[in-house]
Protein backbone atom coordinates (compact mmCIF):
# COMPACT_ATOMS: atom_id res chain seq x y z
CA UNK A 1 0.00 0.00 0.00
CA UNK A 2 1.28 3.67 -0.78
CA UNK A 3 2.13 5.55 2.37
CA UNK A 4 0.34 9.01 2.27
CA UNK A 5 2.89 11.87 2.89
CA UNK A 6 0.93 13.97 6.24
CA UNK A 7 -0.13 17.28 5.19
CA UNK A 8 0.15 18.71 9.14
CA UNK A 9 3.82 20.64 8.80
CA UNK A 10 3.70 24.02 10.29
CA UNK A 11 0.14 24.22 10.94
CA UNK A 12 -1.36 25.89 14.81
CA UNK A 13 -1.64 23.30 17.49
CA UNK A 14 -5.55 24.49 17.02
CA UNK A 15 -5.87 23.16 13.42
CA UNK A 16 -5.46 19.51 13.95
CA UNK A 17 -9.24 19.58 13.90
CA UNK A 18 -9.09 20.46 10.37
CA UNK A 19 -6.33 17.89 9.43
CA UNK A 20 -8.37 14.99 11.01
CA UNK A 21 -11.47 16.24 9.20
CA UNK A 22 -9.59 16.54 5.48
CA UNK A 23 -11.54 14.35 3.25
CA UNK A 24 -8.50 12.29 1.51
CA UNK A 25 -8.95 10.13 4.74
CA UNK A 26 -12.91 9.95 5.12
CA UNK A 27 -12.67 7.18 7.86
CA UNK A 28 -10.40 9.65 10.19
CA UNK A 29 -13.03 12.73 8.87
CA UNK A 30 -15.86 10.08 9.88
CA UNK A 31 -14.70 9.11 13.33
CA UNK A 32 -13.72 12.79 14.36
CA UNK A 33 -17.28 14.03 13.44
CA UNK A 34 -18.75 11.55 15.16
CA UNK A 35 -16.60 11.15 18.26
CA UNK A 36 -15.07 14.11 18.86
CA UNK A 37 -17.59 16.44 17.53
CA UNK A 38 -20.71 14.70 18.77
CA UNK A 39 -22.24 14.92 15.45
CA UNK A 40 -25.15 12.44 14.67
CA UNK A 41 -25.22 10.03 12.45
CA UNK A 42 -27.81 11.25 10.34
CA UNK A 43 -26.03 14.55 9.52
CA UNK A 44 -25.55 14.97 5.99
CA UNK A 45 -21.68 15.61 6.20
CA UNK A 46 -21.25 12.56 8.43
CA UNK A 47 -22.77 10.39 6.04
CA UNK A 48 -20.71 11.25 3.09
CA UNK A 49 -17.78 10.66 4.80
CA UNK A 50 -18.64 7.54 6.00
CA UNK A 51 -19.45 6.00 1.88
CA UNK A 52 -16.15 7.53 0.79
CA UNK A 53 -14.79 5.08 3.53
CA UNK A 54 -14.77 2.44 0.90
CA UNK A 55 -14.07 4.63 -2.52
CA UNK A 56 -10.91 6.56 -1.01
CA UNK A 57 -8.06 6.68 1.07
CA UNK A 58 -6.87 3.43 3.62
CA UNK A 59 -10.34 1.66 2.89
CA UNK A 60 -10.17 1.46 -0.73
CA UNK A 61 -6.92 0.66 -1.24
CA UNK A 62 -7.17 -2.43 1.08
CA UNK A 63 -10.64 -3.42 -0.85
CA UNK A 64 -8.70 -2.52 -4.28
CA UNK A 65 -6.37 -5.52 -2.97
CA UNK A 66 -8.84 -7.98 -1.98
CA UNK A 67 -9.48 -11.30 -4.50
CA UNK A 68 -13.56 -11.32 -6.01
CA UNK A 69 -13.67 -14.18 -3.37
CA UNK A 70 -13.36 -12.37 -0.87
CA UNK A 71 -9.66 -12.99 0.89
CA UNK A 72 -6.67 -11.38 0.40
CA UNK A 73 -3.08 -12.73 -0.28
CA UNK A 74 -3.79 -16.46 0.12
CA UNK A 75 -7.06 -18.52 -0.09
CA UNK A 76 -5.60 -21.48 1.54
CA UNK A 77 -4.01 -19.33 4.69
CA UNK A 78 -6.47 -16.66 5.79
CA UNK A 79 -3.52 -15.91 8.68
CA UNK A 80 -0.33 -15.94 6.98
CA UNK A 81 1.53 -14.27 5.41
CA UNK A 82 1.40 -11.96 8.34
CA UNK A 83 0.42 -8.80 8.00
CA UNK A 84 -1.04 -8.34 5.01
CA UNK A 85 -3.46 -11.77 4.83
CA UNK A 86 -7.70 -11.90 4.98
CA UNK A 87 -6.98 -12.17 9.24
CA UNK A 88 -4.80 -8.84 9.24
CA UNK A 89 -6.78 -6.81 6.69
CA UNK A 90 -9.85 -7.40 8.83
CA UNK A 91 -9.20 -5.91 11.72
CA UNK A 92 -7.77 -3.09 10.05
CA UNK A 93 -11.54 -2.93 7.98
CA UNK A 94 -13.46 -3.18 10.79
CA UNK A 95 -11.35 -0.34 12.78
CA UNK A 96 -11.76 2.33 9.42
CA UNK A 97 -15.87 1.64 10.30
CA UNK A 98 -17.14 -0.86 7.49
CA UNK A 99 -19.42 -3.49 8.18
CA UNK A 100 -21.23 -6.47 6.16
CA UNK A 101 -23.30 -3.74 4.43
CA UNK A 102 -20.44 -3.76 2.08
CA UNK A 103 -20.43 -6.52 -0.01
CA UNK A 104 -16.52 -7.25 0.13
CA UNK A 105 -16.76 -7.07 3.55
CA UNK A 106 -19.66 -9.67 3.97
CA UNK A 107 -18.03 -12.10 1.79
CA UNK A 108 -14.67 -11.42 3.91
CA UNK A 109 -16.20 -12.13 7.02
CA UNK A 110 -18.40 -15.32 6.24
CA UNK A 111 -15.25 -16.80 4.84
CA UNK A 112 -13.63 -16.00 8.19
CA UNK A 113 -16.27 -17.52 10.41
CA UNK A 114 -16.94 -20.64 7.51
CA UNK A 115 -13.07 -21.42 8.59
CA UNK A 116 -12.04 -20.18 11.94
CA UNK A 117 -15.26 -20.96 14.50
CA UNK A 118 -13.92 -24.06 16.71
CA UNK A 119 -16.02 -26.57 18.26
CA UNK A 120 -14.74 -25.28 21.72
CA UNK A 121 -16.34 -21.78 21.03
CA UNK A 122 -13.77 -19.60 19.43
CA UNK A 123 -11.57 -18.53 16.82
CA UNK A 124 -8.34 -20.72 16.01
CA UNK A 125 -6.43 -21.55 12.73
CA UNK A 126 -5.76 -24.74 13.66
CA UNK A 127 -7.87 -27.41 15.79
CA UNK A 128 -8.39 -25.06 19.11
CA UNK A 129 -9.38 -21.66 19.65
CA UNK A 130 -6.72 -19.29 20.44
CA UNK A 131 -7.22 -16.17 22.55
CA UNK A 132 -5.59 -13.72 20.55
CA UNK A 133 -7.39 -14.79 17.38
CA UNK A 134 -10.93 -15.12 19.28
CA UNK A 135 -10.39 -11.73 20.98
CA UNK A 136 -9.36 -9.74 17.71
CA UNK A 137 -12.03 -11.39 15.66
CA UNK A 138 -14.83 -10.92 18.16
CA UNK A 139 -14.05 -7.00 17.81
CA UNK A 140 -14.23 -7.13 14.69
CA UNK A 141 -17.00 -9.15 13.96
CA UNK A 142 -19.21 -7.10 16.19
CA UNK A 143 -17.89 -4.02 14.36
CA UNK A 144 -18.40 -5.52 11.52
CA UNK A 145 -22.52 -6.51 11.95
CA UNK A 146 -22.18 -9.83 13.72
CA UNK A 147 -23.18 -9.07 17.19
CA UNK A 148 -25.83 -11.43 16.92
CA UNK A 149 -24.08 -14.30 15.29
CA UNK A 150 -23.84 -17.44 17.38
CA UNK A 151 -20.59 -18.49 16.40
CA UNK A 152 -19.60 -14.52 17.76
CA UNK A 153 -21.49 -14.78 20.83
CA UNK A 154 -20.10 -18.10 21.89
CA UNK A 155 -16.39 -16.50 21.54
CA UNK A 156 -17.24 -14.05 24.02
CA UNK A 157 -18.18 -16.90 26.32
CA UNK A 158 -14.61 -18.30 25.73
CA UNK A 159 -13.47 -15.09 26.46
CA UNK A 160 -14.76 -15.22 29.89
CA UNK A 161 -14.10 -18.86 30.38
CA UNK A 162 -10.35 -18.17 29.82
CA UNK A 163 -10.20 -15.20 32.22
CA UNK A 164 -7.27 -16.07 34.39
CA UNK A 165 -7.69 -15.85 38.00
CA UNK A 166 -6.21 -12.41 38.75
CA UNK A 167 -8.24 -11.10 36.17
CA UNK A 168 -5.93 -10.76 33.07
CA UNK A 169 -5.45 -13.05 30.30
CA UNK A 170 -2.64 -14.74 28.43
CA UNK A 171 -2.07 -16.35 24.96
CA UNK A 172 -0.27 -19.06 26.25
CA UNK A 173 0.55 -21.46 28.80
CA UNK A 174 0.38 -19.70 32.26
CA UNK A 175 -1.41 -19.07 35.05
CA UNK A 176 -1.29 -15.41 34.98
CA UNK A 177 -2.12 -12.84 32.94
CA UNK A 178 -0.09 -10.00 31.23
CA UNK A 179 -0.56 -6.53 29.97
CA UNK A 180 -0.14 -7.72 26.17
CA UNK A 181 -2.98 -9.82 26.00
CA UNK A 182 -5.60 -6.56 25.71
CA UNK A 183 -7.95 -7.90 23.07
CA UNK A 184 -10.39 -9.75 25.07
CA UNK A 185 -11.24 -6.64 27.16
CA UNK A 186 -11.20 -4.53 23.11
CA UNK A 187 -14.23 -6.84 22.47
CA UNK A 188 -16.01 -6.10 25.19
CA UNK A 189 -15.62 -2.54 24.89
CA UNK A 190 -17.20 -3.36 20.95
CA UNK A 191 -19.84 -5.45 22.16
CA UNK A 192 -22.98 -2.54 22.86
CA UNK A 193 -23.71 -2.39 26.40
CA UNK A 194 -27.44 -3.68 26.11
CA UNK A 195 -25.64 -6.79 25.50
CA UNK A 196 -23.87 -7.10 28.37
CA UNK A 197 -24.41 -9.98 30.45
CA UNK A 198 -24.13 -10.44 34.11
CA UNK A 199 -20.48 -12.37 33.44
CA UNK A 200 -19.68 -10.25 30.98
CA UNK A 201 -20.15 -7.03 33.15
CA UNK A 202 -18.30 -9.21 35.91
CA UNK A 203 -15.40 -10.39 33.21
CA UNK A 204 -14.88 -6.48 32.31
CA UNK A 205 -14.87 -5.57 36.10
CA UNK A 206 -11.98 -8.01 36.78
CA UNK A 207 -10.46 -7.26 33.50
CA UNK A 208 -9.69 -3.13 33.85
CA UNK A 209 -8.68 -3.78 37.64
CA UNK A 210 -6.00 -6.41 36.47
CA UNK A 211 -4.67 -3.10 33.59
CA UNK A 212 -5.85 -0.41 36.29
CA UNK A 213 -3.85 -1.50 39.76
CA UNK A 214 -0.48 -2.15 37.09
CA UNK A 215 -1.24 1.64 35.77
CA UNK A 216 -1.43 -0.29 32.02
CA UNK A 217 2.39 -0.04 31.77
CA UNK A 218 3.92 -1.37 34.92
CA UNK A 219 4.90 -5.11 34.63
CA UNK A 220 8.25 -6.60 35.04
CA UNK A 221 11.63 -5.67 36.48
CA UNK A 222 12.11 -3.12 34.37
CA UNK A 223 10.28 -0.25 31.45
CA UNK A 224 9.05 -2.23 28.52
CA UNK A 225 10.00 0.31 25.87
CA UNK A 226 8.00 -0.94 22.87
CA UNK A 227 4.77 -0.31 25.21
CA UNK A 228 5.86 3.69 24.98
CA UNK A 229 5.81 3.40 21.21
CA UNK A 230 2.60 4.18 19.42
CA UNK A 231 1.92 1.77 17.07
CA UNK A 232 -1.35 1.25 14.21
CA UNK A 233 -2.18 -1.32 13.17
CA UNK A 234 -1.41 -2.99 16.64
CA UNK A 235 -2.37 -6.71 14.98
CA UNK A 236 -1.81 -8.83 18.31
CA UNK A 237 0.83 -6.14 20.31
CA UNK A 238 -0.05 -4.23 23.01
CA UNK A 239 1.05 -0.48 24.01
CA UNK A 240 0.09 2.10 26.39
CA UNK A 241 -2.32 4.08 23.80
CA UNK A 242 -4.25 0.57 23.02
CA UNK A 243 -4.43 0.17 26.75
CA UNK A 244 -5.98 3.59 27.54
CA UNK A 245 -8.35 3.14 24.68
CA UNK A 246 -9.66 0.04 25.69
CA UNK A 247 -9.82 1.17 29.57
CA UNK A 248 -11.60 3.87 28.42
CA UNK A 249 -13.72 2.86 26.05
CA UNK A 250 -15.16 0.83 29.04
CA UNK A 251 -16.10 3.79 30.83
CA UNK A 252 -13.01 4.11 33.57
CA UNK A 253 -11.93 7.54 32.37
CA UNK A 254 -12.26 8.97 35.60
CA UNK A 255 -10.06 6.37 37.55
CA UNK A 256 -7.22 8.28 38.84
CA UNK A 257 -4.77 5.14 38.45
CA UNK A 258 -4.55 6.74 34.49
CA UNK A 259 -2.87 9.44 35.34
CA UNK A 260 0.59 8.05 35.27
CA UNK A 261 -0.47 7.18 32.03
CA UNK A 262 -2.20 10.18 30.64
CA UNK A 263 0.67 12.32 31.68
CA UNK A 264 3.38 9.97 29.06
CA UNK A 265 -0.21 10.29 26.52
CA UNK A 266 0.08 14.45 26.81
CA UNK A 267 3.91 14.23 27.20
CA UNK A 268 4.37 12.85 23.43
CA UNK A 269 2.02 15.62 22.07
CA UNK A 270 3.94 17.63 19.81
CA UNK A 271 3.70 21.46 19.48
CA UNK A 272 1.64 21.20 16.33
CA UNK A 273 -0.96 19.40 18.60
CA UNK A 274 -0.39 16.18 17.07
CA UNK A 275 0.86 12.27 17.93
CA UNK A 276 3.32 10.27 16.21
CA UNK A 277 3.17 7.14 14.43
CA UNK A 278 6.26 6.00 16.75
CA UNK A 279 6.69 2.41 14.84
CA UNK A 280 5.31 -0.62 13.31
CA UNK A 281 4.72 -3.87 14.00
CA UNK A 282 6.79 -6.34 14.36
CA UNK A 283 8.41 -3.63 17.17
CA UNK A 284 10.14 -5.87 20.00
CA UNK A 285 12.04 -4.58 22.78
CA UNK A 286 14.56 -6.71 25.37
CA UNK A 287 12.33 -8.48 27.47
CA UNK A 288 9.67 -9.34 25.15
CA UNK A 289 9.89 -13.39 25.57
CA UNK A 290 8.59 -13.55 22.32
CA UNK A 291 9.84 -14.72 19.21
CA UNK A 292 8.55 -14.43 15.23
CA UNK A 293 8.45 -18.16 14.16
CA UNK A 294 8.04 -16.61 10.69
CA UNK A 295 8.53 -14.08 8.14
CA UNK A 296 6.09 -10.96 8.46
CA UNK A 297 5.34 -8.74 5.96
CA UNK A 298 5.17 -5.32 8.05
CA UNK A 299 1.58 -3.35 7.22
CA UNK A 300 1.12 0.65 8.16
CA UNK A 301 -1.34 3.03 7.37
CA UNK A 302 0.97 5.90 7.58
CA UNK A 303 5.06 6.26 7.93
CA UNK A 304 6.63 6.12 11.50
CA UNK A 305 8.08 8.93 12.55
CA UNK A 306 5.36 11.11 11.19
CA UNK A 307 2.35 12.60 12.54
CA UNK A 308 -0.36 10.25 12.66
CA UNK A 309 -4.34 11.19 11.67
CA UNK A 310 -4.89 7.73 13.00
CA UNK A 311 -3.05 8.28 16.09
CA UNK A 312 -3.85 11.34 17.26
CA UNK A 313 -7.68 10.25 16.58
CA UNK A 314 -7.25 7.56 18.97
CA UNK A 315 -5.10 9.99 21.45
CA UNK A 316 -7.97 12.82 21.59
CA UNK A 317 -10.75 10.26 21.70
CA UNK A 318 -8.88 8.80 24.77
CA UNK A 319 -8.58 12.78 26.16
CA UNK A 320 -12.26 13.08 25.36
CA UNK A 321 -13.39 10.66 27.44
CA UNK A 322 -11.14 11.66 30.23
CA UNK A 323 -11.96 15.17 29.96
CA UNK A 324 -15.45 15.42 28.75
CA UNK A 325 -14.90 17.45 25.66
CA UNK A 326 -12.72 17.12 22.71
CA UNK A 327 -9.15 18.48 24.23
CA UNK A 328 -8.20 20.46 20.69
CA UNK A 329 -5.53 22.98 22.65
Amino acid sequence: MSIRKNALANMPRDSVMDWLLQKSQPAVCYFTLIELLDRPREDLEVQAAYQAISERGWGAEILGEQNPAGFWASRENLYYPKYVASNWHLLVLADLGLTKQHPRIRKACELFLGEYAKPDGGFGRRERSHFCVTGNSARTLVRCGYEDDPRVRSAFKWLIEAQKADGGWHCFDSRRGTLDCWEALSAFSALPKRRWTRLVKRSVERGAEFYLERDLFREGKRRYEPWFRFHYPVHYYYDLLVGLDVITALGYGDDSRLKPALKVLREKRRPDGAWLLDAIHPDLGPGAKYVLGEPVTPFALEKAGEPSKWITLQALRVLKRVEGEAPIR
